[in-house]
């Protein structure tokens, strides 16, 4: 991995997420439970400016805005699957079964994840963006957006990302974060 000299600055997008990916590096946290496999992985601002941005040459100017405008929140993907394809392939065993998962994974995901601190401060869910893939995915991701807090922050501080069981028989699945991973994230060099 080829790393510019500012720290955790990388050169590309590929160089990132390789970052990313691996687990030892603290962004990404993944574990199965009863045949479902989770993975859990921060986006840090910079690969939203970048999904913006495109390939397209842009001035330090427009990557500020784009930094500004995401500074304020924290992302996560949560990515879930058996047999390595998306849950709606192959969890629902009928088509009510299959609709009540739609309506889950679609508008109900905030009532089953929950963010908190280590002293049981909710950090309150912002968004979620759920793409259907149709069956061509190997898993069913979502992205969930919390507002970015200092009071609730701390360097020193893991957040608890829960996510209570889907009708998977997991039961409620947890991942730990360091808070400090997401006060000095990774950045592009645009």
């Amino acid at each position: 991995m080829v790393c510019s000299c500012g720290g955790n600055t990388f050169d590309s997008e590929e160089e990132l997420m390789t970052f990313l990916l691996e687990e030892t590096n603290g962004y990404k946290h993944s574990k199965t439970v009863n045949g479902v496999d989770f993975s859990l992985m921060y986006r840090p601002t910079d690969l939203l400016v970048k999904q913006e941005l495109g390939d397209k040459e842009v001035t330090k100017e427009e990557v500020r805005k784009l930094r500004d405008k995401y500074k304020n929140n924290i992302y996560f993907n949560l990515s879930m699957s058996k047999n390595n394809q998306e849950l709606l392939s192959t969890a629902p065993r009928d088509r009510n079964e299959f609709g009540a998962m739609v309506n889950q994974l679609a508008f109900g995901m905030g009532e089953k994840v929950h963010l908190f601190t280590q002293s049981k401060d909710t950090l309150e869910l912002a968004d979620f963006v759920y793409p259907r893939l149709y069956g061509m995915g190997r898993a069913t991701t979502i992205m969930f957006v919390y507002p970015r807090t200092k009071e609730q922050l701390n360097s020193k501080d893991i957040l608890n990302f829960t996510i209570e069981d889907l009708g998977l028989y997991t039961g409620e699945v947890r991942f730990k974060v360091g808070v400090d991973r997401l006060i000095d994230e990774p950045k592009l060099k645009f």
